[in-house]
């Protein structure tokens, strides 16, 4: 242990044996210092914190603290809240708060007229209720409510899901941008898909956490990816692409690998496919003979490439990641598909 804790620990007991009554022997939990008290909450998960904050004006303003909130906010929320997420929850917050003013400055109207007809007393009592209403509300702001609208499902945030509508052949290693809901009941999420064209907007029940992602890219699904990577992009390299079925609908992110083209056999000692302008996109989920199967583009001039048979091949991002290359694998079809 070093000195720095060892002074402080110390510190902190000899406040605790100063804290001590010397009729009855017990401190009560307000007594003990500060540290040991934030050492406390910081245990707590979310239920304890929001018990405690329900204990006293003290301690609610030590549970409602955003550092006590950022931990469990990171480890159950950080793997699908990105950048879109915490702007619509920025913009709630605005539009909350103007709706607040708003409000208030019709409740101050409404005062000034009532205290014409009503008694002084009257409005005394009904300053003091708006008052304490105000003070045991949760600050809109806090970490503290952005995670318990998420925990109750109040708060609908964008994020991708992995197959969607429920493995939907047509979506197999895909992963398309949604409007997403906790269900705290069964632990799983319903999923609000954007219309497809004239297609209406597609709902799906029990999406379980490992199906979603936060979108990698902070890019909106109906712009096309700018790629990055192209001039690195060798055969078996792992990569996602943009794709859509056509002009009106947004894209989606499907898996793939990075073949060899027809003349190269695969031997690393003379593959050159790397030096060439074209290069082969393989997805393997679909058989030999698909059209599906296989597409390529060009190194240096690719933009967005295909026609309205075959859909649109967008933007594309090399996956450097184990994790991302093993969870596209765990979602595999356990049939070819044609």
């Amino acid at each position: 242990m070093s000195t720095k804790k060892m002074t402080t620990l110390s510190t902190s007991t000899v406040e605790l044996e100063n804290l001590v009554d010397d009729e009855t022997g017990e401190i009560t939990f307000l007594d003990l210092p500060d540290l040991t008290l934030d050492c406390i909450l910081e245990r707590l998960p979310p239920a304890g914190l929001c018990s405690m904050a329900g204990v006293c004006t003290s301690l609610r303003e030590r549970c409602i603290s955003n550092h006590l909130w950022e931990r469990h906010m990171k480890q159950k929320w950080g793997k699908i809240i990105g950048p879109a997420a915490y702007r619509k929850w920025q913009f709630n917050i605005a539009a909350s708060k103007d709706f607040d003013n708003c409000k208030q400055g019709k409740q101050k109207k409404l005062m000034r007229l009532l205290s014409i007809v009503l008694p002084f007393s009257w409005m005394n009592s009904m300053e003091d209720d708006n008052n304490v209403k105000q003070k045991s509300s949760l600050p809109v702001d806090s970490i503290m409510s952005w995670y318990l609208a998420l925990e109750t499902g109040r708060f609908w945030f964008p994020a991708q899901v992995y197959n969607r509508e429920n493995g939907h052949v047509g979506f197999m290693l895909s992963c398309y941008d949604a409007e997403l809901s906790y269900d705290p009941r069964t632990n799983t999420f319903q999923a609000r898909y954007p219309p497809h064209g004239r297609r209406a907007i597609a709902i799906e029940t029990g999406v379980p956490w490992e199906r979603l992602r936060a979108p990698p890219i902070d890019t909106s699904p109906h712009h096309l990816h700018i790629s990055d990577c192209l001039n690195d992009l060798r055969p078996g390299d792992h990569i996602e692409i943009q794709w859509r079925r056509n002009k009106e609908f947004p894209y989606g992110w499907w898996y793939g690998v990075v073949g060899h083209l027809e003349p190269c056999d695969g031997n690393e000692n003379y593959c050159r496919c790397h030096n060439s302008d074209t290069i082969v996109l393989e997805f393997h989920q679909y058989t030999r003979g698909s059209r599906w199967r296989c597409t390529m583009i060009n190194r240096k001039e690719h933009r967005e490439e295909g026609n309205e048979a075959d859909g649109f091949y967008g933007g594309i991002r090399k996956l450097n990641a184990n994790e991302e290359i093993s969870r596209w694998k765990q979602l595999w079809p356990t049939e070819v598909l044609e």
